[in-house]
C-alpha cells in the first residue's frame, strides 16, 4: 500500500463521492423538498439521522471488503445452507426486474430537465439519448475516468443546489430548532422517508466494488475508506438540508404544493423563474440534470459490476477477474439490459404485475443489506479485529429496523 499521511489522505478520496452522487436522485430531492414545504424545518433532525445511518451502512460494506479482500457478493454467497444460496436467488431475481424498470425511470428522469431546457425534442427522444450516452460513457471508460466524471457532476450539483439554498436565505434559528426531534401531526410518513430514503439504494452495496476499483486493498486503507465514506455522505446530507431549506423558505411560507416524483422539480423551476428570473431557473435545471445523470451512470457502472460478480458466482468462476471485471461480457451485457429493453417502457403504460414485483423486491433490498451486514461482520468470516463493535452493531440494527418498517409500509401500500 502507498504510504498514506493525514495530509495526502484527502487527495485519495473518490468512491464516497461516487456513491453519494449515485444515491441521491431527483426523486430524493423532491421528497426532501416536499417535506420542507409541508413542515418547514421540523424534520431536519430526521435528515441528519438518515445521513448517519447511511454512513454506518456504507462503512460496513467498505470494512467487509477491505478486511476480507472479498466482495459483498462473496459474503452473500457464503450465507445459508450448503447447496441453497438464497441470497444469490433473491439477488438474481431482483437485479433483473429492478434493472428493467429502473432503466426506464432513470432515462425519463434525466430527460425531464433536458426537455425543459431544449424543448425542440420530445421527452422520449431525450430519454433514449440519455440512456445511450450513459451506456457509451461507462462502456468506453474505466473507473478512474468514471470517477472524474462523477466528481464533476457532484460539483455542478453542489453549486446549484447549495447556491439555491443560499439565495432563498435560510432562517438559521429555525434550522437549529429543527435539529430537536419532534413529530408534527401527519409527518410520520415523511419522517420515515427522510431517514430511510435519501441516498439509500442498491448502490450502497456497490461501494465495496468501487473502492476495489480505486485500488484500495487490505486493512491498511481502512482510515482512508472511513474518511471517504463520511465525506461522501456528508455531501449527501448537505444536499438534503439544502433542498429542505428551499422547501421551507420558498414553498412553506407561500403554501405552494408540488407534484410528487421527479416532475416536482419542474414545478420548482417555474417557481424559481417567477421569483428570481430565468437565469436562476436555467441554472437549477442544469443542477437537476447533473443530479439525474449522475444517478444514471452510477447505476450503469456500479450495478453492472455487481451483476458481473453475481454471474461469476453462478458460473463457478468467482475468482476470475475477466469474468467479473469492467470489460467482462456479463458487465457489458447488464449495461445493455439497463439501456435497451427499458426503452420499450417509455412507449407504454408500465405493466401492473411488473411494477408490483419491482416494488416488492426494491422494498426488501435495504433490509436485506442491513441484516446480512450484521451477520457477516459478527461472524468468523470477518477477521476478529475488524468485526463490528457495539456502536456499529447498534447503528446497523437501527438501520435494519428502520428499513424493515419502511419495507412493511411499502408492501402494505402495494397490496392495498
Amino acid at each position: 500500500m502507498t504510504d498514506v499521511t493525514p495530509k495526502n489522505r484527502w487527495k485519495l478520496l473518490g468512491p464516497g463521492i461516487v456513491v453519494a452522487a449515485t444515491g441521491v436522485g431527483a426523486g430524493d430531492l423532491v421528497a426532501t423538498l416536499i417535506a420542507g414545504s409541508r413542515f418547514g424545518y421540523a424534520l431536519l433532525w430526521a435528515a441528519v439521522i438518515g445521513t448517519v445511518l447511511k454512513i454506518a451502512l456504507a462503512e460496513g460494506v467498505g470494512r467487509w471488503s477491505l478486511s476480507t479482500g472479498r466482495t459483498i457478493f462473496d459474503g452473500w454467497a457464503s450465507l445459508g445452507p450448503r447447496g441453497f444460496n438464497w441470497a444469490s436467488i433473491y439477488f438474481g431475481i431482483y437485479v433483473v426486474i429492478w434493472g428493467f424498470v429502473y432503466g426506464a425511470t432513470a432515462m425519463t428522469a434525466t430527460a425531464l430537465p433536458l426537455a425543459a431546457l431544449f424543448p425542440v425534442l420530445d421527452l422520449k427522444v431525450w430519454a433514449i439519448m440519455a440512456g445511450l450516452v450513459g451506456l457509451g460513457m461507462v462502456w468506453f471508460n474505466s473507473y478512474p475516468v468514471f470517477e472524474k466524471i462523477m466528481t464533476a457532476l457532484v460539483a455542478v450539483m453542489f453549486v446549484t443546489v447549495v447556491g439555491l439554498a443560499v439565495i432563498v436565505t435560510p432562517d438559521i434559528p429555525a434550522m437549529l430548532r429543527g435539529l430537536i426531534p419532534m413529530l408534527p401531526e401527519g409527518a410520520a410518513y415523511y419522517t420515515l422517508g427522510l431517514i430511510g430514503g435519501v441516498g439509500g439504494t442498491i448502490t450502497m452495496a456497490a461501494y465495496g466494488y468501487w473502492i476495489m476499483a480505486k485500488g484500495w486493498k487490505g486493512p491498511g486503507w481502512m482510515r482512508v475508506m472511513r474518511l471517504d465514506n463520511r465525506v461522501g455522505y456528508i455531501v449527501t446530507g448537505v444536499f438534503v438540508i439544502a433542498m429542505m431549506i428551499v422547501g421551507a423558505e420558498l414553498m412553506y411560507a407561500a403554501g405552494i404544493a408540488l407534484a410528487g416524483g421527479d416532475r416536482g422539480l419542474l414545478d420548482l423551476d417555474e417557481v424559481l423563474r417567477e421569483r428570481f428570473g430565468d437565469v436562476v431557473g436555467t441554472l437549477f435545471l442544469v443542477g437537476f440534470f447533473a443530479t439525474t445523470f449522475s444517478s444514471l451512470i452510477g447505476v450503469w457502472h456500479g450495478v453492472s459490476l455487481m451483476f458481473a460478480d453475481f454471474f461469476a458466482h453462478v458460473t463457478k468462476r468467482a475468482g476470475d477477474e475477466a469474468v467479473r471485471g469492467e470489460k467482462s461480457p456479463a458487465f457489458r451485457g447488464y449495461l445493455f439490459w439497463l439501456t435497451f429493453p427499458p426503452m420499450a417502457l417509455l412507449f407504454m403504460d408500465r405493466p401492473f404485475g411488473l411494477i408490483v414485483a419491482y416494488g416488492v423486491l426494491g422494498a426488501l433490498f435495504m433490509p436485506f443489506l442491513a441484516l446480512t451486514l450484521i451477520w457477516l461482520l459478527n461472524s468468523e468470516r470477518t477477521p476478529k479485529e475488524w468485526r463490528s463493535g457495539w456502536l456499529s452493531n447498534s447503528m446497523l440494527a437501527a438501520a435494519a429496523v428502520l428499513f424493515c418498517v419502511l419495507a412493511g409500509r411499502e408492501l402494505w401500500g402495494l397490496v392495498m
